[in-house]
C-alpha cells in the first residue's frame, strides 16, 4: 500500500472538516445562491449568505476547489473521500488506531453513521459551524444540527433521507451506545422530537475521539481505571492462572467474547487473579465495585458507560462482588447488565464468593464459571518468600509462617510492612523477628464475627496451668498437631485422602474452675494463634434458621481469620437430639444436625468446654479429635494454684498459708481466683497487706455465693 497516513487524530480529523465543508458548500450550492435572502427576512439578527461564503473561505477553512458548481463539488468530494479512505488504511498498517474509524469499526458504524458523527463534532471543534448550522437551518438559534440537517447534509435524495433517518433513532446504535445524545430546543421549551431534534456528540465522547483518555467523569467514585503489568511471580496458583488464561487466549484469537466467572471465599484472590488474566492478555482493567454501585440509584444508567468506557480504551471490565446484582431489588440493574454486556462486552470478568447461576437472566450469556480455592501453603509460601525478600529479612522464615498464619496474599505483604513499621517506630536498630511477624498477622487477620464472638487476651503461659501430667502432655499434643498441621496433611499427603474432617475439634469436660477457659488461653499463646469466645446469646436464635445462619458465619470467616474458636458451655448448642414430638423438638434436631456436618467441614481449630459431657449429642462426640478431662484439683495441685495467684509484687502478709488453705478449703481455681482477688481489694482499703484474715474472708464469701456450708478452719 501506497501513500502517507495520519500521524494523529487530528491530523486526521482536519481532513474529516475539509470533506464537511464540501458537503455544506454543496448544500449552499442547492440553495441556489441563497434560498434565504435578506429582504424576505423581517429579522434584526440572521446570517447573511455572503458571510456563510467568508466563513468557508476563512484561515481555517477549505478552499472553495471551483465557483460552487455542484457536479465540481461532488467530484472534489469523492476525490477528498478516497484520500481519506485511503490514508486511514495506511494508518492502521503503521500502527496509528485513529480514535473515530476505531469506533465506527467497534460499533459496526456505516459511513453514514460515521459522517454524521462528524457532523455533529464539528461546532466542538471549530465555532464557525454554529453560524453556518444556523445559516443551513434558517435560524439563528439553531446552532446545533438537526436530524433533519445531517440528512440533509449527507442524503441528495429523498428516499435515501427516509432510509437513513433510522439511523438517527432512539434505538439505533450511535444514540444507543450514547455517542450521539439530543439537545433541548432553546426555542421549544418542550422539546423536538424527529426530524426536527437536535444532537450533539457526547461530551466524554468528543474528549476521547480527540484524545483525552480521562475516566468518565460520570464513573468517578463508581470505577476506577487499573494499568496491570504482568507479575513475573504472580500471588495466585500458577497452575490456575495457567489453565484459566489458556482458555481465554483461545477465545480472543478466534474473536469471540469472553465471559468469565471466578468465585471463591474471600481471600481466596479472585481479585489478583482476574487482572493477572488481563494483564497477560495485554489489557488494562475498568473495576467496578458492584456492591458499591448499587448504592447509587443510578446504577442502570451507569453500567452502559462502563462498558462504552471499556469498548473505546479498550481495556477489560472486572465487576467484583457481581453477585449482588442477583437480588430482587437490583433487578433492574441486572437487566442494564445483561443488555450492556451484549452490547460491548468483549472481555468481562466477574468475581464474588459463589458461582454464577446459569439461568441469572435470559439475555445473560452464562459465563465461565472457575472455583478458585483460598491459596494454599504453597501459594502463601511463594508470596511470603518474596516479601520477606523483598525487605531484607530472612526468606527461611517463609515456609512457617505460611503453614501457620492462612493470610491472603494483600495481607501478607501489608504485615511484612507493619512488623517493619513497628520496628522502625522503637528506634533500636534491630529487624523485626518471627514472633513480630507473627503479631503482625494476628493484627491483620479478619475477625468479621465481633458481633457474635469476643476476643480474649493471651495472658498465660504454661506454668500459670495447674492440671495432671497426663492432662498436659494431652495439651501438648493438641498444639503439636496445630503446628504441623501443613506437614502431615499437605506434605505428607494425608489431605488427599481425608476429603472432610481435616480440621482439630477439642473438648474441654470437667466442673466450673478448674481451667477449660485458662487452658484453651495457653494453647492458642503457645501456638501464636488469636483466642475468640463466641457469644452463645448472639447465636442461639428462637427463629427458625437463625441458629444455623449465625453458625455458618462464624465458621466460614473463622476459616480465614486465623483464629482458634472457642465454645464454652458447649451443651447449649452440641446437645443430645431428642424424640421428636413437636415442631420444636423438630427444628431443634436439625440445628444439632446441621453443627454436626459444619463440624465435619470445618478445617480449623475448635475448642469447646462443658460442665456435663454427658448431655452431649453422641454422635456429635465421636467427631472430636480429643477428649480432655479437667478433673477437680487435689490438694497439691490447689496448693499451687494458690500459690501462682499472688503477683510477685502483692505484699503478702507472712501468715498467709497457701498449703493450709489448700488443705482446709477444697475449691477449683476459679473460686481461688475470685478469693484471692476479693482479699487484695479488702487489704488495698485496710492498709496495705493481705492477710490470712482477708483470705478466710473471700473464701466465706465464695461459701455463700455457691451454697456451701462453711465452718471455721482448723488452725496450723
Amino acid at each position: 500500500m501506497t501513500g502517507v497516513g495520519y500521524a494523529d487524530d487530528l491530523e486526521y480529523l482536519a481532513d474529516e472538516l475539509r470533506r464537511l465543508d464540501l458537503l455544506i458548500r454543496l448544500r449552499v450550492a442547492a440553495l441556489a445562491g441563497g434560498l434565504y435572502p435578506e429582504t424576505q427576512l423581517d429579522r434584526a439578527v440572521y446570517v447573511s449568505h455572503e458571510e456563510v461564503q467568508r466563513l468557508l473561505a476563512g484561515e481555517d477553512a477549505s478552499p472553495e476547489p471551483t465557483a460552487g458548481e455542484p457536479a465540481a463539488l461532488r467530484s472534489a468530494l469523492a476525490e477528498l473521500g478516497a484520500r481519506i479512505d485511503r490514508r486511514v488504511q495506511r494508518s492502521a498498517v503503521d500502527g496509528v488506531e485513529l480514535a473515530l474509524p476505531r469506533l465506527g469499526r467497534l460499533l459496526r458504524l456505516s459511513a453514514f453513521e460515521r459522517q454524521a458523527v462528524l457532523i455533529c463534532l464539528a461546532p466542538e471543534l471549530r465555532r464557525r459551524y454554529d453560524r453556518l448550522y444556523a445559516y443551513l437551518q434558517d435560524d439563528i438559534t439553531r446552532r446545533r444540527p438537526s436530524v433533519d440537517l445531517v440528512l440533509e447534509l449527507l442524503c441528495e435524495r429523498e428516499r435515501d433521507r427516509w432510509r437513513c433517518q433510522g439511523f438517527l433513532a432512539d434505538g439505533a446504535p450511535l444514540l444507543r451506545a450514547g455517542v450521539l445524545e439530543p439537545v433541548a430546543d432553546p426555542s421549544s421549551p418542550s422539546g423536538s422530537t424527529g426530524l426536527a431534534r437536535f444532537l450533539r456528540v457526547d461530551p466524554h465522547v468528543v474528549g476521547h475521539l480527540l484524545g483525552d483518555h480521562q475516566l468518565d467523569p460520570r464513573l468517578d467514585g463508581r470505577a476506577r481505571l487499573d494499568e496491570v503489568t504482568v507479575a513475573d511471580e504472580p500471588d495466585v496458583d500458577p497452575d490456575l492462572l495457567d489453565g484459566v488464561l489458556g482458555l481465554l487466549s483461545s477465545r480472543v484469537r478466534s474473536g469471540r467474547r469472553c465471559l468469565l466467572h471466578l468465585h471463591g471465599p474471600d481471600g481466596s484472590g479472585t481479585h489478583h487473579l482476574a487482572r493477572q488474566l488481563c494483564a497477560r492478555l495485554g489489557l488494562a482493567v475498568l473495576h467496578v465495585d458492584v456492591p458499591v454501585l448499587l448504592t447509587d440509584p443510578r446504577a442502570a444508567a451507569l453500567l452502559p458507560l462502563v462498558f462504552r468506557e471499556a469498548l473505546l480504551r479498550p481495556c477489560a471490565v472486572h465487576l467484583a462482588g457481581v453477585e449482588a446484582v442477583l437480588t430482587e431489588p437490583a433487578r433492574p440493574v441486572l437487566a442494564a447488565l445483561a443488555a450492556a454486556i451484549d452490547e460491548y462486552g468483549e472481555v468481562v470478568v466477574g468475581s464474588g464468593r459463589s458461582p454464577w447461576p446459569v439461568d441469572a437472566h435470559p439475555a445473560l450469556e452464562p459465563p465461565i464459571s472457575v472455583a478458585v480455592p483460598s491459596p494454599d501453603r504453597r501459594v502463601r509460601t511463594a508470596v511470603w518468600r518474596r516479601a520477606l525478600a523483598a525487605r531484607g529479612l530472612e526468606p527461611a522464615w517463609a515456609e512457617p509462617l505460611a503453614a501457620r498464619y492462612r493470610l491472603t496474599p494483600e495481607r501478607i505483604h501489608a504485615a511484612v510492612a507493619s512488623a517493619i513499621t513497628a520496628h522502625e517506630m522503637r528506634r533500636d536498630g534491630s529487624a523485626p523477628t518471627p514472633d513480630d511477624l507473627g503479631a503482625a498477622c494476628r493484627a491483620q487477620s479478619s475477625h468479621s464475627v465481633a458481633d457474635l464472638a469476643s476476643k480474649i487476651e493471651l495472658r498465660y503461659g504454661w506454668d500459670d496451668l495447674v492440671l495432671p501430667e497426663s492432662r498436659l502432655q494431652l495439651l501438648h499434643e493438641i498444639c503439636a498437631q496445630v503446628r504441623h498441621h501443613h506437614r502431615v496433611y499437605e506434605d505428607w499427603g494425608f489431605g488427599q485422602r481425608l476429603r472432610h474432617g481435616r480440621g482439630l475439634s477439642v473438648l474441654f469436660s470437667g466442673p466450673p474452675g478448674t481451667g477449660k477457659t485458662l487452658a484453651a488461653q495457653v494453647m492458642a499463646a503457645d501456638v501464636g494463634l488469636d483466642l475468640y469466645r463466641v457469644d452463645l446469646s448472639g447465636v442461639v436464635s428462637k427463629y427458625i434458621g437463625e441458629t444455623e445462619k449465625n453458625l455458618s458465619r462464624i465458621f466460614a470467616e473463622a476459616e480465614h481469620s486465623n483464629a482458634i474458636l472457642f465454645f464454652d458451655e458447649a451443651d447449649a448448642l452440641f446437645g443430645k437430639r431428642s424424640e421428636v414430638t413437636d415442631a420444636h423438638d423438630r427444628y431443634a434436631n436439625i440445628e444439632t444436625s446441621y453443627l454436626l456436618q459444619r463440624m465435619e467441614d470445618y478445617s480449623g481449630v475448635v475448642v469447646l468446654a462443658t460442665n456435663l459431657q454427658q448431655n452431649l449429642d453422641r454422635a456429635f462426640a465421636r467427631r472430636i479429635r480429643f477428649l480432655v478431662d479437667f478433673p477437680f484439683p487435689d490438694e497439691a495441685q490447689r496448693r499451687r494454684i494458690w500459690e501462682t495467684h499472688f503477683p510477685p509484687l502483692a505484699p503478702v502478709g507472712s501468715d498467709v498459708d497457701c498449703a493450709f488453705l489448700a488443705r482446709e478449703f477444697p475449691v477449683a481455681g476459679g473460686n481461688i481466683k475470685n478469693i484471692v482477688l476479693n482479699a487484695a481489694f479488702q487489704a488495698a482499703a485496710d492498709g496495705g497487706t493481705i492477710t490470712s484474715r482477708h483470705l478466710l474472708d473471700g473464701t466465706r464469701r465464695e461459701f455463700d455465693k455457691a451454697g456451701k456450708v462453711w465452718s471455721e478452719p482448723r488452725r496450723p
